[in-house]
């Protein structure tokens, strides 16, 4: 068993099985199936976001490797995911609780509470009217620098998303945004991948589905080249050279991706 709290958790939670105690947290449920639930409760007025992971059993394990996906069995995932990207730099969630009970797979009991990021906006929001009505340049500019930066970063740090898309990285709005002043944090890390080294394939399916999350915003040949270059911190001309291949794959496969959901929406 592994169990972390930090406060306000930790008081909460004194003396109380605390996995007994986060089942029975209220609050507005955005996600129930059978094998999670997530939430969004307050405490002493503050909000956090709660992710519960109850065990998907061996018959959907099975399912899920069938098919080529590997399943998400708990919240560890997201914690290991977390603490990495924290260490390196890139600004993403505070974990305050987190928990995990069991050694089987397909039946652990797992949890974590992360602060909620809040006010926010996030990116897809945003961009919404961009291709009719576009931004300041220099917000536009800089903001696809902040990402690049921070999608390069997390991948250095062995990091891949797996749900790599503009809505998953949020625009901080306590304060007025301005090119020169504002902050970004990447979410929703539940089904991210942590390892020494991130091989190409995880990099470049992040890198595409980040590709067509964008398609429909309006991005000019500069804005594109501009990311390229926060992203592999190289002079572009070697970008070009080097990297030739993987370009052109992307194109493809965010076109391929456009196709899908122009044909099946949300069920993408």
């Amino acid at each position: 068993m592994k169990l972390v709290l930090a406060e306000p958790f930790k008081s909460l939670w004194a003396g109380r099985d605390a996995f007994v105690a986060v089942e029975a947290l209220q609050g507005q449920v955005y996600r129930e199936l059978e094998g999670r639930r997530t939430l969004r409760t307050e405490v002493d007025g503050r909000g956090y976001f709660v992710k519960i992971h109850r065990g998907i059993g061996w018959g959907e394990i099975v399912k899920n490797l069938l098919t080529a996906k590997l399943p998400v069995l708990g919240a560890r995932q997201e914690w290991d995911a977390i603490q990495r990207l924290t260490e390196v730099g890139v600004a993403t969630m505070t974990a305050v609780a987190y928990g995990e009970r069991g050694s089987n797979p397909a039946a652990q009991h797992s949890f974590i509470v992360t602060e909620e990021l809040a006010p926010t906006t996030d990116l897809e929001q945003l961009s919404l009217n961009w291709a009719q009505q576009p931004p300041e340049p220099r917000l536009k500019w800089a903001l696809i620098k902040d990402v690049a930066s921070m999608v390069g970063n997390m991948h250095r740090a062995g990091v891949n998303h797996r749900d790599c898309y503009i809505c998953h990285f949020l625009l901080h709005t306590d304060k007025p945004v301005t090119a020169d002043d504002f902050r970004l944090s990447v979410i929703d890390l539940h089904r991210a991948q942590v390892r020494n080294q991130l091989p190409l394939r995880w990099r470049n399916k992040d890198l595409a589905a980040l590709y067509f999350s964008v398609l429909d915003i309006g991005l000019t040949r500069r804005d594109k080249l501009r990311f390229l270059r926060g992203y592999f911190q190289q002079p572009l001309r070697q970008i070009l050279q080097e990297e030739g291949r993987l370009l052109a794959w992307l194109e493809s496969k965010a076109a391929k991706l456009y196709g899908r959901k122009q044909r099946y929406g949300d069920r993408l």
